[in-house]
């Protein structure tokens, strides 16, 4: 039988019980950088909605590192600590879980989306680092070039980040090198303007990134999976391109890395048409190529709100997993009315506590 959205799937000895990833989504609602009740209940809430594998928003590995002053992070054990609640709620609840482990790079020290996203001050001690000294966009912050010294250093974080997620009980490590921020910037020659060995050739470009993720594998147990979020074009035939993405890909799998989170975009482009269009699964070519080409298990995501797309993307072998981001926020239990929707077994999948009233409410 063709392997659809509700058949299981196996990442080393994590076994998944279905194919429904919730996409890592920030929240802005850690002012002191620790989850609270509040994130344990918003990410639970999907685990009982029947998703087999919930993702942490981005969690910062440095505190320079966090997009705005109101991430999450885990540089600290006392961070970890609380992570390890937020994940015994969700394993709670039925589902596995992962973490997204980030650095904001330029893209650091801003305000809030509802705020604009505008340049926030920065706090003393932090600042504001980059590959080059160019700004994200016009009016940001202009970031320090960083130095190898600064390299070493976030290497060891990245490396801690995910010691300390091992030990707080996650599942999966999922490192962002999408969007704009720190590993992007490197990758992308829109932003990495450097002329030394972290600089110009696409050899050179991956170079930061891959020792990342080497330092994660290495400190991440070998029983777990691996999995990196890219953007796997900056846009249309400009900048960072799917020729890049099959050849990063082609070393992230050499490296131990399982699974590829297949997004786009996050650079500020020349001009705004060379931005990917989009709609309905607008990124899921990309999940489908590198998956083809690239010998390595992939995440479609974008746009992706119906049961049906969900499952053949599965079942005609463009993606081996499914991310759904801002439909679980309106519509939590997603995966359970997906469930009914393909497997024609009404409420079956759904917790016992409440399946049983539905069912018998139906047949009545």
């Amino acid at each position: 039988m063709t392997e659809g959205l509700f058949q299981p799937f196996a990442l080393r000895e994590l076994r998944l019980a279905n194919r429904v990833v919730v996409s890592p989504m920030q929240t802005y609602s850690a002012p002191d950088a620790v989850p609270t009740a509040w994130h344990r209940t918003h990410l639970a809430r999907f685990a009982i909605g029947g998703a087999g594998l919930v993702m942490t928003e981005a969690t910062a590995v440095s505190p320079e590192g966090r997009s705005t002053d109101a991430d999450i992070g885990i540089w600290s054990d006392g961070q970890a600590e609380a992570l390890s609640e937020l994940a015994e709620a969700v394993h709670g609840c039925g589902a596995a879980i992962g973490i997204q482990l980030q650095h904001a790079g330029r893209k650091a020290s801003t305000a809030a989306p509802w705020q604009g996203f505008a340049p926030a001050p920065i706090a003393p001690g932090m600042e504001v680092i980059g590959p080059s000294a160019t700004p994200a966009a016009e009016g940001g912050h202009v970031p320090r070039q960083m130095t190898e010294a600064d390299m070493e250093r976030l290497v060891a974080a990245y490396r801690d980040a995910a010691r300390r997620a091992n030990d707080a009980g996650f599942d999966l490590v999922e490192i962002h090198m999408a969007h704009g921020y720190l590993l992007h910037s490197f990758l992308s020659p829109l932003s990495n303007l450097r002329t030394d060995s972290y600089g110009g050739s696409l050899e050179n470009r991956v170079r930061f990134p891959l020792r990342v993720v080497a330092a994660v594998r290495e400190a991440w147990p070998a029983e777990k999976p691996l999995a990196c979020r890219i953007s796997s074009v900056d846009g249309v035939d400009v900048g960072w391109s799917l020729d890049e993405s099959r050849y990063l890909a082609g070393r992230l799998r050499e490296l131990g890395v399982d699974l590829v989170d297949c997004s786009s975009g996050g650079m500020i482009l020349p001009r705004k048409e060379m931005l990917v269009p989009r709609g309905p699964g607008f990124q899921v070519g990309f999940a489908a190529d590198l998956r083809a080409n690239a010998d390595i298990a992939t995440i479609a995501v974008g746009g992706i709100t119906e049961a049906a797309h969900a499952d053949a993307i599965v079942r005609t072998g463009k993606a081996d997993l499914v991310a759904i981001g801002r439909q679980m926020l309106v519509e939590p239990n997603w995966a359970l009315h997906a469930a009914n929707v393909l497997d024609d077994r009404p409420f079956e999948r759904w917790p016992v506590p409440f399946g049983w009233w539905l069912a018998r409410r139906r047949r009545a």
